[in-house]
């Protein structure tokens, strides 16, 4: 199969995909976060990058909370994360319909193309993030390990879902 192969046009499924990707999207946002209190993401001296954007967009994020359990919890920085995630995975698993190899190494590939773009072109040209080459190794790290786990969270809910609902085999073969 080459790179630009694509599947055929009857062995899409279209719903499923989509069902998978709210599912896998919701999920592996909590998988991400997850990642984030033993990995720490960013110093602690500097802001995270959704209050940022939030901020920028005339939003007062400092209000966006809730309490929970005696915590004080940003609901406005977890929907922009969370909603990342099930826009993301909305994506991938369409494209996995048509392109399969998107899923190259059960998603990895996807998940190293956007930490890239988002930590190496989108958080700097925002001004949320310095660019990748001035970020510490620890944070490369957690967010590049944080961004595998969570596309493949997505791709075990893609596949799974996916079958259970087709009962075919995946698109593509891969």
């Amino acid at each position: 199969m080459s790179l630009f192969s694509t599947t055929r046009p009857r062995d899409r499924h279209y719903r499923a995909a989509l069902w998978a990707g709210f599912f896998g999207g919701n999920v592996a946002s909590f998988v991400k976060w997850g990642t984030e209190n033993p990995l720490p993401p960013r110093t602690a001296d500097r802001a995270i990058p959704p209050a940022e954007m939030l901020q920028d967009f005339g939003m007062r994020v400092n209000e966006m909370v809730y309490h929970y359990s005696g915590h004080l919890v940003n609901w406005g920085v977890a929907g922009v994360h969370h909603l990342f995630s099930i826009v993301f995975a909305l994506f991938y698993c369409a494209v996995a319909e048509v392109w399969p190899q998107i899923k190259l190494w059960q998603g990895v590939a996807f998940a190293l193309v956007v930490t890239v773009a988002f930590h190496g072109i989108v958080l700097p040209l925002g001004g949320w993030a310095p660019p990748m080459w001035q970020l510490p190794a620890d944070e490369l790290f957690s967010e590049t390990l944080g961004h595998i786990l969570w596309m493949w969270t997505i791709e075990v809910f893609r596949r799974d879902i996916r079958n259970r609902i087709t009962g075919q085999p995946d698109a593509g073969g891969r």
